[in-house]
């Protein structure tokens, strides 16, 4: 059956004039989240077991919340990229693991599929997920080109008005799970070779000569409720399950992943409020040497450092919100989606690991949310994108704008760029050099999270200017001071060290007693 856009409109139009506000739903999420996860079962020992019992998703699914990320023409509440990251927020104050989920099944699957799919088939597909709770996913990853995904190997070709697809894909979250798959391939010629460009697919697992054979599930270590696993793909899709892309595939894939880790901070967000309200409640409760753990100077530091990463990273949901939309082209956008994703993510794990710090051996379980969060929070830093890749590439997307702009020096060329203009202020005497365009790639790991830090402290600068608390603003500005001072400290130390591949050879310690 085929839909147009005025018979999707017509059906919808009653419903959507009765949205209720976004602060009413999350309330049900909460009450949802609150129900499954406190009283029909214990999180703490739920999120200890592989996958998740099916009535914890039947619950929070029944509430349709990832009505969010669908558009009002489809009968979602509008894809509105604010609503997204509340609802990202919402769930990971509570379960980074099922955050995770929603954000695979948005920024993965729905967003990209709304804007990019073919207008004949979007329309079932979205009523099934409002109206039957399915989930989608993304493959891209492959066994032996993870971080080099542009030379996959899972290959197509066209035969009677079909794409055939043949691979293999690995850490696709959800996998055994998900319903539908955006999935990549590159076009194989007669000849066997591969095209450059990438392409699309929507893959239906239900439908005939769709399935996907899960090879193997992987024992990931955290975030234990979602399914990872290496997958064999070998099926068939209809012509339109092609995604359209408006330029090329890969141009379509940058989009993609740039959208994606723009909203990022949605899942930061409730996580590192769930970290500092886990360590307040406790450095409020203990007494150490009969003095409360809140008098002593390091857990003041530590506590602080809490509450300025919330503090930059509310200011990282507000800019997102305002510059990430469906009608919005993503790909040009890599410097600023590499530098959020990579500090929110550096940001997480630092307080989840402080947050454990300041709790002590309580938190050091499988059953504490805390010890929990450090391993979960973990991964965030390496998938879509190792950091250690992203920080790089920033300093290369900054050598790129400085050598088009004919200048050299740092400083000079952040006071006019529009990331960075107010934050130089703040770092002029750390930031007033030239460029060497020939840095070591250490080097440029290092000054991509100096970079990445100034971005985030213009976005805080930002957020200052809409009305944003005062105190929690000047404590944001001193952790990004504190820690640009600290990896500008480390950037100019001549580090020219390297492996000594045969380093055992006189330097076994009992030799020296």
């Amino acid at each position: 059956m085929s839909y147009t856009q005025s018979d999707i409109s017509s059906s919808h139009q009653n419903a959507n004039s009765n949205i209720r506000p976004i602060a009413d739903l999350m309330n049900d999420l909460k009450t949802k989240m609150e129900l499954v996860f406190h009283h029909r079962a214990n999180i703490d020992q739920m999120e200890n077991e592989r996958g998740l019992p099916p009535f914890v998703l039947q619950e929070i699914m029944s509430i349709n919340p990832l009505s969010v990320c669908i558009k009002k023409e489809y009968g979602g509440r509008g894809a509105l990229t604010h609503e997204i990251l509340q609802l990202l927020a919402t769930v990971s104050y509570e379960s980074l693991a099922l955050c995770l989920t929603f954000g695979i099944n948005a920024a993965l699957f729905l967003q990209p599929f709304a804007k990019y799919g073919q207008e004949e088939v979007k329309a079932p597909v979205f009523k099934r997920f409002l109206e039957e709770q399915t989930m989608g996913g993304l493959m891209i990853t492959e066994p032996d080109f993870g971080s080099d995904a542009l030379n996959m190997q899972t290959s197509y070709r066209e035969k009677e008005g079909k794409y055939h697809l043949k691979g293999t894909k690995h850490w696709a979250g959800l996998t055994g799970w998900a319903d539908y798959w955006l999935m990549t391939a590159r076009r194989q010629s007669k000849t066997g070779d591969l095209q450059r460009d990438i392409d699309f697919f929507l893959v239906d697992i239900n439908a005939p000569g769709q399935g996907i054979v899960v090879e193997e599930v992987f024992e990931n270590l955290g975030l234990y409720s979602i399914p990872y696993g290496k997958n064999r793909i070998d099926l068939e899709v209809p012509a339109t399950h092609k995604l359209q892309p408006h330029t090329t595939g890969i141009k379509m894939m940058l989009d993609l992943l740039h959208g994606s880790r723009m909203q990022f901070p949605g899942m930061g967000m409730g996580f590192i409020h769930r970290m500092l309200d886990e360590a307040m409640a406790h450095c409020r409760q203990r007494f150490v040497g009969g003095r409360s753990l809140l008098s002593y100077d390091q857990v003041q530091h530590r506590l602080s450092k809490l509450q300025a990463s919330y503090t930059v990273c509310t200011a990282m949901c507000v800019n997102s919100s305002d510059k990430v939309s469906t009608h919005k082209d993503m790909a040009p956008h890599g410097l600023e989606a590499n530098a959020v994703k990579s500090v929110i993510t550096d940001l997480m794990q630092e307080a989840a690991q402080s947050a454990m710090q300041l709790i002590g051996a309580k938190s050091y379980k499988m059953n504490h949310i805390v010890g929990r969060a450090t391993m979960d929070s973990r991964p965030f830093q390496i998938f879509e994108g190792s950091n250690d890749i992203l920080y790089a590439q920033i300093t290369e997307g900054l050598m790129k704008l400085m050598k088009r702009a004919k200048e050299k020096n740092v400083l000079q060329f952040m006071k006019g760029y529009d990331l960075t203009d107010k934050a130089v202020d703040y770092v002029k005497d750390l930031m007033n050099f030239n460029l060497d365009m020939e840095m070591s790639q250490r080097n440029t790991v290092g000054m991509g999270k100096v970079i990445g830090r100034i971005i985030s402290l213009n976005q805080v600068l930002d957020l200052a200017q809409k009305g944003f608390r005062k105190d929690l603003i000047d404590g944001a500005i001193t952790m990004l001071q504190q820690d640009i001072s600290k990896l500008m400290a480390g950037f100019s130390f001549d580090d020219k060290s390297s492996v000594i591949e045969d380093y055992q050879e006189k330097s076994d310690w009992i030799q020296f007693v």
